[in-house]
């Protein structure tokens, strides 16, 4: 049974950072692209970042330079750091291994407050 976990989301001030976990099991991790979408309320969810097996990275135009994702093989997880928080960043953040149409994480919810 493959699972994808997330943690770390929470509230914070603008201008703070968090960092996002996504733990996997259940799937051969290290041959998947893992990204993480958000979603906030009333509108459609979006590609946050991107990362394939070999580490090749790509963003969104307006988190470039504010996140970072990367990945841990050995761990089975991959991770979305986030600094210089901004009020519109706020959404439910997902994880995702293998495209749309393969495996979502539950999400976990980030509030930053003005």
């Amino acid at each position: 049974q493959v699972q994808l976990v997330e943690s770390g989301g929470g509230l914070v001030q603008a201008g703070g950072s968090l960092r996002l976990s996504c733990a996997a099991s259940g799937i051969i991790f290290g041959i998947y692209t893992l990204r993480w979408y958000r979603q906030a309320p009333g509108k459609q969810r979006e590609l946050v970042a991107g990362i394939t097996s070999g580490g090749r990275t790509n963003y969104a135009d307006s988190m470039k330079g504010r996140f970072t994702i990367s990945r841990d093989n050995a761990k089975n997880t991959v991770y979305l750091q986030m600094n210089s928080l901004k009020p519109e960043d706020t959404a439910v953040y997902y994880c995702n291994a293998g495209g749309v149409s393969a495996y979502w994480g539950q999400g976990t919810q980030v509030t930053v407050s003005s």
